[in-house]
C-alpha cells in the first residue's frame, strides 16, 4: 500500500502485537481500505480455520470488516472525545448482518480485542454512553467477550452451541479465560465437565461441579 493507513495500521499491529496506536484525529475509512480490511481478515480466517479444521466455515469478510471499524473507532474515541457525541451513533453502527457461526468468528478477528477497550473507557468514564454501546455488540458477539462480565442471562446455550465447531471453540475459550461466570452456568459446567473427563484437576482444578 502506497500511503499508510490508520485503519490498517491499527489492524495489523493489534493482531500481531496486541497493542494500539492512537491518532491525532479519526481517520474516515476508505471504501479501498476496507477492501483491504475484507482480503486481510479472509487471509487471517482461512489461517485460524486450520486450527479448527472445519471446511463448512467461510470468511464472512462484510461482518469481519464491520467488526474491525468498531474496535478502531471505539480505541479512538477512548482518547479523542472532542465533538464526536453527535458522530457515535455513526462510528459505531450496531450489527444489521447475520448472526450466524460464520459472522461469530469472522467478528471475533478483531472484537476479541474489544473487552481490553471497553474495560480502559469504564475506567476512564463508567458512564459513558460509548461503554454500554459496545457491551451491546458484546452482548451479540459474546463469544469475543468471554472473561467479561456481561448479562447473558437471556440466551438459550443449547440453541447458542448447537454447531459443534463452535461449541468447542467456546469452551476452549472459557478455559482459556478462566471465566467461572459461565463456567458455572450448568449446562455449560456439564459441557466443560463431560469434556474434561478424568483430567479435570489438570485443565481446571477449582471449578466446581454446578447441579442442573
Amino acid at each position: 500500500m502506497e500511503k499508510k493507513s490508520a485503519f490498517l495500521d491499527t489492524l495489523f499491529l493489534l493482531r500481531k502485537e496486541e497493542c494500539i496506536t492512537i491518532f491525532s484525529n479519526i481517520h474516515e475509512i476508505s471504501k479501498k481500505e476496507e477492501q483491504d480490511a475484507a482480503d486481510y481478515f479472509q487471509a487471517e480466517f482461512e489461517k485460524e480455520r486450520l486450527e479448527f479444521l472445519s471446511d463448512t466455515l467461510v470468511c464472512d469478510t462484510e461482518t469481519a470488516v464491520w467488526a474491525a471499524k468498531i474496535v478502531y473507532h471505539s480505541a479512538q474515541l477512548h482518547l479523542i472525545r472532542e465533538n464526536t457525541a453527535k458522530d457515535l451513533n455513526r462510528l459505531i453502527p450496531s450489527f444489521k448482518g447475520k448472526r450466524d457461526v460464520s459472522g461469530i468468528l469472522s467478528a471475533d478477528l478483531s472484537l476479541r480485542f474489544l473487552p481490553q477497550i471497553v474495560s480502559a473507557l469504564q475506567v476512564s468514564d463508567p458512564e459513558d454512553p460509548l461503554v454500554k454501546m459496545l457491551e451491546n455488540i458484546l452482548k451479540q458477539f459474546h463469544y469475543s467477550a468471554v472473561g467479561l462480565d456481561l448479562d447473558l442471562e437471556d440466551i438459550n446455550w443449547e440453541e447458542e452451541l448447537k454447531d459443534k465447531t463452535y461449541r468447542k471453540l467456546y469452551l476452549e475459550r472459557i478455559v482459556e479465560k478462566k471465566s467461572y461466570q459461565l463456567a458455572e452456568i450448568p449446562y455449560l459446567n456439564q459441557l466443560l465437565i463431560a469434556e474434561f473427563g478424568l483430567h479435570k484437576d489438570v485443565f481446571w482444578k477449582e471449578l466446581k461441579t454446578t447441579g442442573n
